[in-house]
């Protein structure tokens, strides 16, 4: 049993070396022509200023929890704030190596694109599973040194508490990381769109619009870092979650004895979280290697191969790991856990939750299915009926999702009673929390395949800005739109994790609170020790409205950041084209001022990130100070409308995205024409939809929850 934290190790080790191997492989491979060269530089040198900025800047914020962390009366601390350090530093690292390489494959895809599809996928998805591997790696080591460190060897106090921070240390960056990079991308994206293909009639990336260098440049801080950040902390928190809890559940398993250090059987129950994680990176180690380019055979089949594979060897790997930590029916306090295949069988219903919450996100924004179909199809009446069209879906959308997650959370809820013989609000919520790990096992996947997407977004635009031959750019435009899709798969796993996730986290704040209850107030206890959280309280009711309206005012700062940085993009641009003899025209040797643009975004984004990121962590702080009960509250209305808001905007963003990529292929008339314009203006509304608003939106209600968490002792 003691041996599980070094397994984690091992398999945390072998996907840092996987993901040093694969870059090896991009590095190695061709770039191209000077002229590509020389894109790929530009781009790769704007990614890496905004991303070193960035960091600056979340620093600040990052130092300051750091201290708020030490002075609050919160347990576990001062260990609670190095916890804390090391989540935030790891993740960092982990986007940065993920953009290095990921602007190192951009070029090299485009040139790869030049010998075929077969022979560009593959090199795309290394440049992407690099960011995957890095993520879960960094990630899974991070909890296993936290583990080992406060927990088996220092012996903390309040251990577990200390583990938790190091999962808010990862959601810090996460949250900036994502709202950041999504306003930088979009706003380069949207300008970029509106000037050059609606108003100067000019092809996507073509190299005389101004504002296409910092597009390519917002591809990679937005959906390679933004994403592998959100990822990093989706990832670390679904493991986290169901450790604290199972920690706060040992003593009421065990009728009200205290955790004592030596845990005895109840201790599986600690590192089976953990075992599930390392299992599912070596399953993910293997799948990465199944992706594999073939001339002939479906982009997509040959994409999602590794996730396939990797998801069946977890749902092996996951029976036979529960059935060896838990053999011989061990005793944990009063229960008996008699069936612990069921437990397996939580991992197997998130696994397959998951997979099923991204082929839904697939059916209503991919191209071959009546969603999009239909989109295209309102283009010819105008960008009135394509924006009409893309909400409705988008919202219809999330009726699949919420009857996915209600189900899995369900059975895993029976599940996680039947391996106990027994039911309760204690028991079945461990298993919840065990459906989130099952969703996020094979991360180092999921992240491969949703990285590859920029790169081969990138990869045409540097075909196109290279003056590549079109069949070129066909072979682009094919990876380009199967990324899309990826995407938004990736993004119904992240945003299904975050509501499985901080239930449980919600769970453990409901039972540190009722921790820190005083004496001779145990009316406010439920039987289980967790705090009564009663719908005719005023203040939960209070608290209920308040947090059912963040996400939304959450969703209108960032989408009006986005709107104010592309309304000075589009003003540069217009300038570029006005002021710059023969610039419009393509005149021989007239270059556009890229650099400046490049600026604009970086400043917008930087700017504009602070104040939707502040609300995350200063809103429970406030509300938690003044009455716990509304904190509660809050909590459940913001998971609640947060979850339905991320699902619909990021299918609604990624159908109108393929929309307008439908038409662009040939359908309703093709490039140039009236429906096309058409389907541009609801790609534009979109793009903070899928890429700014709705991912951030998963990281929002887990930085509230695990903010809560951590700080309830404080509030009480």
């Amino acid at each position: 049993m003691t041996a599980v934290p070094y397994l984690a190790l091992i398999a945390s080790v072998l996907a840092l070396l996987l993901a040093y191997y694969f870059a090896k492989v991009v590095l190695r491979a061709d770039q191209g022509t000077d002229l590509m060269r020389e894109i790929g530089a530009a781009i790769r040198e704007g990614a890496m200023a905004f991303l070193r900025r960035e960091y600056k800047w979340v620093s600040v914020f990052v130092a300051a929890m750091f201290v708020l962390l030490l002075i609050v009366p919160i347990d576990g601390r001062p260990a609670a704030s190095f916890a804390y350090l090391m989540g935030a530093v790891l993740s960092s690292v982990a986007g940065f190596i993920g953009m290095h390489i990921a602007t190192a494959a951009n070029t090299r895809t485009a040139n790869a694109a030049r010998e075929g599809a077969a022979k560009a996928l593959p090199l795309a998805f290394k440049g992407g599973a690099v960011m995957g591997f890095s993520v879960a790696g960094l990630a899974l080591l991070g909890i296993s040194i936290n583990y080992l460190l406060w927990v088996k060897w220092l012996g903390v106090d309040q251990a577990f508490q200390v583990v938790a921070a190091f999962g808010l240390g990862a959601s810090s960056i996460a949250l900036f990381a994502r709202i950041g990079g999504g306003i930088y991308t979009k706003a380069a994206d949207v300008g970029g769109d509106l000037v050059g293909k609606v108003e100067a009639g000019i092809p996507e990336d073509d190299p005389r619009n101004p504002a296409t260098i910092a597009d390519a440049v917002g591809d990679n801080v937005g959906d390679v870092a933004g994403m592998g950040a959100d990822l990093f902390e989706s990832y670390a928190g679904s493991i986290v979650a169901p450790v604290v809890l199972a920690s706060l559940l040992v003593p009421v398993f065990m009728e009200g004895d205290s955790l004592a250090a030596d845990f005895g059987d109840a201790e599986a129950l600690l590192m089976y979280p953990i075992l599930i994680g390392a299992l599912g990176m070596i399953a993910s180690i293997v799948g990465a290697l199944f992706v594999r380019g073939r001339e002939g055979r479906s982009l997509s089949a040959q994409l999602h191969a590794g996730q396939y594979v990797a998801m069946a060897l977890t749902v092996v790997f996951s029976i036979v790991g529960t059935l060896v930590l838990f053999r011989g029916s061990p005793t944990i306090g009063n229960y008996v856990l008699g069936a612990p295949i069921f437990l397996a069988l939580t991992i197997i219903v998130g696994l397959l939750g998951g997979w099923a919450i991204g082929f839904t996100s697939e059916y209503f924004t991919s191209e071959h299915y009546r969603p999009v179909k239909g989109i295209a199809q309102q283009s010819e009446t105008g960008p009135a009926t394509v924006a009409i069209e893309g909400i409705a879906q988008g919202k219809l959308s999330t009726l699949p999702a919420v009857v996915l997650v209600v189900t899995m959370i369900g059975l895993s809820y029976w599940f996680g009673g039947v391996a106990f013989g027994a039911t309760g609000d204690v028991i079945g919520l461990y298993g919840v929390a065990l459906a989130a790990i099952g969703m996020l096992s094979v991360t180092g996947v999921i992240v491969a395949v949703d990285a590859y997407g920029p790169i081969a977004d990138n990869a045409g635009g540097i075909a196109e800005m290279a003056e590549l031959p079109p069949e070129v750019r066909g072979v682009t435009d094919s990876l380009d739109s199967l990324g899309n899709t990826t995407a938004a798969v990736a993004k119904g796993f992240a945003v299904g994790s975050a509501a499985v996730t901080a239930l449980a986290l919600f769970k453990s704040f409901s039972l540190t609170a009722g921790r820190s209850v005083p004496d001779g107030q145990a009316s406010m206890l439920d039987s289980g020790g967790a705090i009564i959280l009663n719908i005719n309280d005023t203040a939960v009711t209070i608290g209920l409205f308040l947090g059912a309206m963040t996400p939304f005012i959450f969703a209108a700062l960032t989408m009006s950041s986005v709107g104010r940085a592309a309304q000075a993009m589009i003003v540069e641009v217009r300038r570029q084209f006005a002021e710059i003899p023969g610039l419009r025209e393509g005149e021989p040797g007239v270059k556009p001022d890229s650099r400046r643009c490049v600026d604009i975004s970086t400043q917008a984004a930087l700017r504009e990130m602070l104040l939707p990121g502040g609300l995350a962590v200063v809103l429970p702080l406030v509300i938690g100070f003044i009455d716990v009960n509304a904190l509660g509250g809050f909590l459940a209305g913001a998971v609640v409308t947060g979850f339905l808001i991320a699902i619909y905007m990021a299918n609604s963003g990624g159908a109108w995205d393929n929309a307008k990529k439908y038409i662009e292929a040939g359908a309703h008339g093709g490039k140039g024409t009236d429906a096309h314009a058409a389907a541009v203006v609801g790609d534009t509304i979109g793009d903070p939809f899928k890429d700014t608003s709705g991912p951030a939106m998963n990281i929002l209600i887990k930085v509230m929850t695990i903010v809560s968490l951590v700080f309830v002792p404080a509030f009480l």
